[in-house]
């Protein structure tokens, strides 16, 4: 089995987030069964065009915005050598059934990207890609089609798209045996990158209110953006800012954590939950696409339909001021994260090439 896969990104990108996971995860799993699997994806400053990470060929050309042009000239060059074409939206496509001409194809979809491109895209492009987002996807709408969420696949039904799965997702840490020792004051955490649709400074202002309720409390920020300087304005005494951090680090923060507050305006899955969950500590999150499919409103978090600063302080105040129900959301996160596994999803992922060969 030979397999081009296109993503904007792969997992060395100082941007990787979750997508990106998802993307190694898989791929490398193939390769484990005997799958030849090239990526191809845009430059990284101070990685080579082309290397092998974990048997995975990757193949970098262009950049942010010429990486698809690239993807589309590679593919016609290259057509031959391979049996089918991963085509990864997030959030356009690569190529469309023209350019593949016959070429079987599978395409793996995360999310709608709408309002998004208010908060990241200066003017004028933020418009013409907001215009453009359903017309980028509409040559695929007869194409086997994947994606991480029940939000996702209602997103893509309601612009014509008829053959839409969903994969299971994964996790990368085996869940702890049990929940650690937390810190001694009850620490909330923000975990991601630092843009504006991510909505961090939500999360801190949220724990200024926390912080009125429960003075001893304190508050980490893992991840880095160009938000950072600004978040840091807002409260420079009592949040500690982490910047990127390895997985060890992360997951021993995680772990170490009373609560994580996901206020993000939109996400495909919100993998974060999951990791969250897998280091025994719930989350509290925006009642958005994506994370009301990740989390489970009142099992392993909670959700938060007033997206504000101050409905997600009252919530997360509900758990941490409650000390059975800070246990009982611990215990049953722990529990919601065995539930999941990268193998199941490449599993399931290769079924669905089998079927299309």
């Amino acid at each position: 089995m030979r397999i081009l896969w296109f993503n904007w990104r792969d997992i060395k990108h100082p941007e990787a987030g979750g997508a990106e996971v998802l993307t190694h995860e898989i791929m490398r799993r193939f390769v484990q069964r005997g799958y030849k699997m090239t990526l191809f994806c845009p430059k990284v400053e101070g990685r080579p065009t082309e290397e092998q990470i974990d048997g995975i060929n990757v193949v970098r050309e262009g950049g942010k915005y010429t990486v698809y042009g690239r993807g589309r000239s590679y593919f016609k060059r290259n057509r031959e050598n391979y049996d089918i074409v991963i085509d990864e939206v997030n959030p356009r496509p690569f190529l469309n059934p023209r350019i593949l001409d016959g070429k079987p194809v599978l395409v793996l979809f995360h999310q709608m990207i709408r309002e998004e491109w208010f908060y990241e895209m200066p003017f004028p492009l933020s418009y013409i890609c907001n215009f453009y987002e359903n017309r980028w996807l509409i040559p695929y709408r007869q194409t086997p089609t994947l994606t991480v969420s029940m939000s996702s696949k209602k997103d893509l039904e309601s612009i014509g798209f008829t053959n839409v799965q969903v994969i299971p997702m994964g996790i990368s840490r085996k869940p702890l045996d049990e929940i650690r020792q937390k810190e001694h004051d009850i620490t909330v955490a923000f975990i991601g990158r630092l843009k504006r649709h991510k909505l961090p400074d939500h999360a801190i202002k949220a724990f200024t209110k926390i912080k009125k309720e429960i003075p001893s409390a304190k508050m980490w920020v893992i991840g880095n953006g160009y938000m950072l300087n600004e978040l840091k304005r807002l409260d420079n005494k009592h949040v500690t800012f982490f910047g990127h951090v390895t997985n060890d680090v992360k997951y021993d923060l995680l772990s170490r954590s009373h609560l994580v507050l996901i206020p993000s305006m939109r996400e495909g899955w919100g993998l974060i939950v999951t990791e969250s969950n897998a280091m025994g500590t719930p989350v509290v999150a925006y009642d958005v696409n994506g994370l009301r499919d990740s989390v489970i409103d009142g099992r392993n978090g909670i959700l938060v339909k007033d997206k504000n600063p101050v409905s997600l302080a009252n919530s997360a105040l509900r758990i941490l001021t409650d000390e059975n129900m800070l246990r009982k959301l611990s215990l049953n996160a722990l529990e919601y994260s065995r539930e999941f596994s990268w193998d199941k999803t490449a599993s399931y992922i290769s079924a669905q090439i089998d079927s299309i060969l």
